[in-house]
């Protein structure tokens, strides 16, 4: 049986491969540990350079690394964690550096002498060249300093695997508990970026896309089934009902900021029409896949929802929604990356989406291949917090 107690961790150590990457793949434990006493440390190979400027205000293409360097600083301190060092590695390059790279994280980890490091998994989360790389270097760096020290240290992989969560219902039911059916530039801009990162780090089940549709298009038509929610990015749109007797009225003229499709969500079908006005661009959030063949109408089949994969053997959950608003702390020091504020959505769907940290204990040596199936997740969080571990497979 897995023992599910607290852990014993005492100097916790981060590698990633840029800025922001240890705010996904572990600043809730960070934070967790590191409130519990531990000593954390946070290494990024690169500052991120390559990265996107999604809010041109806070840097350009020739300041981004050090702003981010600067972020990675700042949401390091919103997490607890005073230690943070910062490679000299260009971004994008970390598959060409392993020889002088692995030297480098060997040093820090003789340094700093940690018993628990925190890496991405050889996949590197969602395919990312630099993340495979840091993930194979600290690894093996890692591996070859514990046979020698042999003290029982432990490493875990990040992982990301795909959730149940959809952001088309949670925004649904969001929307219409509220009575809230639009949203001003910013919360859109929120949405929009949260969607995107949902859809590459897999923190929801939705299929995420942008669509455009022509003046007079039929977006969607009353009594079909219902299975995505429509944000207006950009153009107008007409909401028509349609009565028994043909009569059709519009109920409601929208344009950039409105929803639509919520209450058809959550009564399985589609209530009124919706038609271009004029040009018309549309964040679309669906619970299944686009179906380029698929028919229209009340008598058209929809597609079976698509469900997550069951978690790897050997996963753990690590329930951080304690140390949430931490996590989001931290997320909005990188503003280069993420310029909206959290706020803006609801926290039921950022609980779902950033309140659980999945990891995999990797064996280090031949004595924890015998016991790494055996501890978990036991040993990122210190001994003196009570247990953080949820009820995912292998905890």
């Amino acid at each position: 049986m897995v023992e599910n107690r607290p852990g014993s961790a005492r100097r916790l150590l981060g590698v990633f491969a840029h800025p922001d990457d240890e705010v996904f793949c572990a600043g809730g434990t960070m934070a967790r540990a590191a409130e519990a006493g531990a000593e954390v440390m946070i290494v990024s190979a690169t500052r991120g350079e390559r990265g996107q400027i999604r809010d041109p205000a806070a840097a350009t293409r020739r300041t981004l690394g050090a702003v981010r360097e600067g972020e990675l600083r700042a949401a390091a301190a919103e997490l607890g964690v005073p230690r943070v060092q910062v490679l000299d590695y260009a971004d994008g390059t970390l598959p060409h550096h392993r020889s002088s790279l692995g030297a480098a994280i060997a040093d820090i980890m003789r340094q700093f002498d940690p018993d628990t490091v925190i890496t991405f998994g050889a996949d590197g989360g969602y395919g990312h060249p630099d993340h495979v790389a840091i993930s194979g270097l600290a690894t093996e760096t890692f591996r070859a300093m514990a046979r020698d020290h042999n003290r029982g240290q432990r490493l875990y992989h990040a992982l990301f695997p795909p959730r149940h969560t959809s952001m088309a219902d949670e925004l649904a039911h969001w929307i219409t508990d509220s009575g809230q059916r639009a949203t001003d530039r910013a919360a859109l801009q929120a949405i929009a970026l949260f969607a995107g990162e949902s859809a590459t780090m897999r923190l929801a089940r939705d299929d995420v896309r942008v669509q455009w549709f022509p003046p007079g298009a039929s977006v969607v038509e009353q009594g079909e089934p219902a299975d995505a929610l429509y944000l207006i990015l950009s153009g107008t749109a007409d909401r028509l009902v349609e009565y028994p007797d043909g009569r059709v009225t519009r109920v409601r003229r929208m344009q950039a900021g409105d929803f639509f499709g919520e209450l058809g969500l959550i009564a399985g079908e589609r209530l009124a029409h919706v038609v271009a006005r004029d040009s018309l661009t549309c964040l679309v959030l669906s619970r299944t896949p686009l179906q380029p063949y698929a028919g229209r109408g009340a008598g058209a089949a929809g597609a079976a929802p698509s469900q997550a994969a069951a978690l790897p053997p050997g996963t753990c959950a690590v329930d951080v929604t304690s140390h949430l608003h931490r996590k989001l702390a931290a997320l909005a020091q990188h503003r280069t990356q993420h310029p909206a504020a959290a706020s803006m959505l609801p926290y039921s769907l950022l609980q779902k989406m950033l309140g659980t940290e999945f990891f995999r204990r990797t064996a280090v040596g031949r004595r924890d291949r015998r016991r790494a199936g055996h501890r978990g997740c036991a040993g990122i969080v210190a001994r003196t917090h009570p247990a953080v571990i949820g009820a995912g497979a292998g905890c």
